[in-house]
């Protein structure tokens, strides 16, 4: 065997940072070249006051923390433009708000940005599924779930019947104030677990099971372990620990058991409720139960949370906006009548219940803000030089911030009053209509691209 003598080990050890060195000035210097062959310029710079940018840092936690980062972000773009460079501990990144970057990223540009460290943000909890997979292997989930959400396989609204009733169960009728937010994640919950595995947790009933209740805990806890990792992206790994883990656990300790369950009982099932479950149609093409777990976990995810929020939001502004609860019932009261049921045909045709979603949605989307890193060394198209039109570099490996909570304040999309409530904006000619570039990636609340929400049910805007 062969030992190294400790100069000898000095020697190599220099070399290599030696070689480092050269190959990352060799990189820059490339990089440089092909921005200059594609015309870019600098992005307008976030300035920092503290070295490696340390201030800026502790303004997004105290943001973070006092429930105003969004605002802070917001306050960002409208200081420094709709496209900005920032550098935190030496790193630089990107910030932007101009839909024409978003479309790059999103669909001209795919293959030049990818999701970074979000697998691994994201895997203890959610696996291999769809939001965290890349390549060929999100091209075969997509392929999978696409059928099950384009059938429109519940016509009717009955799924959710018992358990909006179970939610007026724990609304007070003297009068008395209540938390809405909590039941509504509560209702979420119910509804998308009988959507996807035939059977609900019932969380919002006196009599669910108790076990049913603690996965819905755990579930909560699972997640806000994994926001807080996303916020950290680089330094996700200083977020988790037993308590992360044991919930993670639980979380698939409990869909392994519905899984094993309906695999046992599912022609029985089937047989006796006479209605598609989402879990059987997947079922049939998942390779294994982890599989097939992670892609359920994944869908309820996103069919709890967005769903949730939406509702929330929505009551929220309707609490503060009389006249616009006074024209909603007034339409919902002339399609209604007397039918003491609902189906998807009568909600089409009440437009201005479309409207008033649109603009909750508008200042409150379920994913405010996210990233994309950059693959390969490319370009953003726009955001660059002194009259910010020229493309921007971005190198290898930076990531690239965009926040649709700002964009969908930007007044020249959406008017003077664009941080007002106002759905008869959404009847108007909006500035952000009258471009098809702004029309089509100006507003984004279901994301866009190829990538775009399998759950949107309205078509794309049309400019004018």
């Amino acid at each position: 065997m062969l030992l190294l003598s400790s100069p000898a080990i000095w020697l190599a050890t220099i070399a290599w940072f030696i070689y480092r060195l050269i190959h990352a000035y060799s990189s820059y210097k490339s990089d440089q070249k092909f921005g200059a062959q594609h015309g870019c310029g600098q992005a307008a710079r976030l300035r920092n006051w503290w070295p490696l940018g340390i201030d800026r840092l502790i303004q997004i936690w105290t943001a973070d923390s006092e429930q105003r980062l969004m605002e802070l972000f917001t306050f960002h773009f409208r200081d420094v433009g709709n496209t900005l460079e920032q550098r935190f501990l030496g790193t630089r990144a990107f910030g932007t708000i101009d839909p024409k970057n978003l479309e790059a990223m999103m669909s001209s540009k795919m293959k030049d940005f990818g999701f970074g460290l979000r697998r691994d943000i994201f895997f203890p909890l959610l696996g291999d599924g769809i939001f965290t997979q890349d390549g060929q292997a999100w091209k075969h989930s997509r392929e999978l779930l696409r059928p099950q959400f384009t059938r429109q396989q519940y016509q009717g609204l009955d799924i959710f019947r018992s358990h909006v009733d179970n939610l007026l169960l724990h609304i007070p009728d003297d009068g008395r104030s209540v938390d809405l937010q909590p039941l509504f994640f509560r209702l979420t919950l119910d509804t998308t677990t009988e959507f996807l595995f035939g059977k609900s947790v019932n969380s919002l009933k006196e009599t669910g099971l108790l076990k049913d209740k603690d996965f819905a805990d755990e579930f909560d806890i699972a997640q806000n372990y994994v926001v807080q990792r996303f916020r950290l992206l680089d330094l996700y790994w200083l977020i988790g620990g037993k308590k992360f883990r044991r919930s993670c656990a639980s979380v698939h300790r409990f869909v392994d058991e519905i899984i094993e369950a309906r695999d046992k009982h599912k022609q029985e099932d089937a047989e006796k409720s006479g209605r598609y479950v989402f879990f059987d149609a997947v079922a049939q093409d998942s390779k294994n139960r982890e599989a097939l777990r992670a892609q359920l976990i994944n869908v309820m995810l996103a069919g709890r949370d967005t769903t949730a929020c939406l509702l929330s939001w929505v009551f929220y502004h309707l609490s503060r906006h009389p006249d616009v609860l006074a024209r909603l019932n007034a339409e919902i009261a002339s399609i209604v009548g007397y039918k003491t049921s609902l189906t998807r045909d009568d909600l089409k045709k009440m437009p201005y219940l479309t409207n008033v979603l649109k603009e909750t949605l508008r200042l409150h989307p379920s994913v405010p803000v996210n990233t994309r890193t950059a693959n390969r060394t490319t370009t953003l198209p726009t955001g660059g030089g002194p009259d910010r039109t020229s493309p921007v570099l971005v190198r290898e490996g930076e990531n690239v911030a965009f926040c649709v909570y700002a964009m969908h304040r930007r007044e020249d999309l959406y008017g003077k009053d664009a941080e007002d409530f106002r759905p008869e904006r959404w009847d108007e000619d909006l500035p952000l209509l009258r471009d098809e570039k702004t029309a089509a990636w100006g507003y984004l609340p279901f994301n866009g691209g190829p990538r775009v929400c399998l759950g949107r049910a309205s078509p794309p805007l049309t400019f004018h």
